[in-house]
């Protein structure tokens, strides 16, 4: 499904200032009878949204993904044969030991534009796998027209305002993620996105 709000996130938003979210907005509506929802946060966690999310009552598990991707960790890759293969098994490493359907909320920040494409399915499947039933992965995915800036600074300001506190300004290693991709990823193909004129989607994947 793909949600067209009656305003925008704008790209002239300064550096650092809140952007309204209205794709957070929808999820914690969405939660709004989970009394204690059980959080993954797969990028680096930051002090502004442990604090938002303990004020919403969470309990949170870190297992940042995001980072290995960004630093190109040599141990991300087998370079044994002539072409490298992403080791999808030693980024899933970095998950913490959640048992499976015990998760209310993913959020996966830009962490499927780092993916190469050939391992995105194993991720996804795995993420989802962690959700319970009823859960959502929540992340930010680039649209082709942003070439740039595959190293941001996210966090929560509150539930409902994310902050950028770092642009970014590597390339993005791999191609834009299209709608239709994502939803053929996820197993069960329930998919929000809410589009923003800074040049990202906030997806909302539902198990």
């Amino acid at each position: 499904m793909l949600v067209r709000p009656g305003r925008s996130i704008s790209s002239a938003s300064p550096q650092g200032a809140p952007l309204p979210s209205f794709g957070l907005r929808w999820l914690w509506q969405y939660l709004e009878d989970v009394p204690q929802p059980q959080v993954l946060d797969c990028g680096p966690l930051r002090a502004a949204t442990v604090r938002v999310l303990l004020g919403r009552c969470s309990k949170i598990y870190r297992g940042d993904l995001v980072s290995p991707l960004e630093r190109q960790e040599a141990s991300l890759w087998d370079r044994s044969g002539k072409t490298p293969v992403f080791r999808a098994e030693a980024l899933l490493e970095e998950l913490p030991p959640v048992p499976a359907g015990a998760i209310s909320v993913i959020f996966g920040w830009q962490l499927l534009d780092l993916v190469p494409r050939d391992a995105i399915a194993e991720i996804v499947l795995r993420l989802h796998c962690l959700l319970e039933p009823g859960g959502v992965l929540f992340c930010l995915l680039r649209e082709p027209r942003l070439e740039t800036g595959s190293d941001p600074e996210w966090r929560l300001e509150d539930l409902t305002d994310l902050v950028r506190s770092r642009e970014g300004s590597k390339p993005f290693p791999q191609p834009a993620l299209s709608n239709r991709d994502l939803e053929r990823l996820m197993p069960t193909g329930s998919v929000k996105t809410f589009l923003t004129r800074s040049g990202w989607r906030e997806v909302l994947a539902i198990k």
